[in-house]
């Protein structure tokens, strides 16, 4: 047994492997880029859309409120990048009804990637709503003491959210082989939904905490206005 899709070669020359991480990813990626095409081609400004512009509205709509309850002001911002993220993580999820597919995402490298785009996005977002000086001080609240203890809380979430995930995708896979093993009719099918739930539920708690993260990062001087708009209003009154 498996236990990722890693150990499914395709092809190798030397240490150059072409596993089944790869192709899956790059399967995902291109589904994603071509549906986007197809959907995005031919969009109207209609009382009544058609149905696939519709359903797209609708998940825009619904990550971008989403983003926005997080505490980010301007979701459209971050829409591009945290959108990314749950459909790739959600994809990867809905395509384990295909016979014979092992999802991307039970893989440490898949997640880990993933985690380090979130590692990289956060300071990017910070360093350009607060400035690099503002956000390097960020490491330094409330004391200098937590110097330290900040870097490691920074690294530590990352390998948070690559082994999270990880585990959920890859223990869920590993149920469903061991029973369709063992009950091959009834019980591979209820898993197989569960698997779905679960995975839709990991696209989406990824993408939460990635949010938060941002927003944390860019919380700051958002603060400091509100408090200086605060004791503008009050010195007025």
């Amino acid at each position: 047994m498996r236990l990722s899709s890693d150990g499914l070669v395709f092809w190798q020359y030397g240490f150059l492997k072409l596993n089944g991480t790869i192709v899956y990813s790059w399967a995902i990626m291109a589904v994603l880029v071509l549906g986007s095409f197809l959907v995005t081609r031919k969009l109207s400004r209609r009382l009544q859309p058609k149905r696939w512009q519709s359903l797209l509205e609708i998940v825009v709509t619904s990550i971008q409120n989403q983003i926005e309850d997080v505490g980010l002001r301007n979701p459209k911002k971050y829409l591009p990048f945290l959108g990314t993220l749950f459909l790739f993580v959600a994809t990867a999820s809905l395509f384990t009804v295909i016979p014979g597919y092992e999802p991307p995402t039970g893989s440490l490298s898949t997640t880990a990637a993933l985690a380090l785009c979130v590692f990289v996005a956060v300071p990017l977002f910070g360093i350009e709503d607060r400035g690099f000086g503002g956000y390097l001080k960020s490491y330094l609240q409330p004391t200098v003491i937590m110097l330290p203890f900040n870097i490691i809380s920074e690294l530590s979430r990352t390998l948070a959210l690559a082994v999270r995930l990880f585990g959920n995708m890859m223990s869920g896979a590993m149920i469903i082989s061991i029973l369709l093993t063992i009950t091959p009719f009834v019980f591979p099918v209820v898993m197989t939904l569960l698997g779905l739930l679960t995975g839709m539920v990991q696209a989406y708690i990824f993408t939460i905490l990635a949010a938060v993260y941002i927003a944390a990062a860019t919380s700051s001087k958002k603060a400091k206005k509100g408090s200086k708009g605060t004791s503008a209003q009050t010195h007025a009154t």
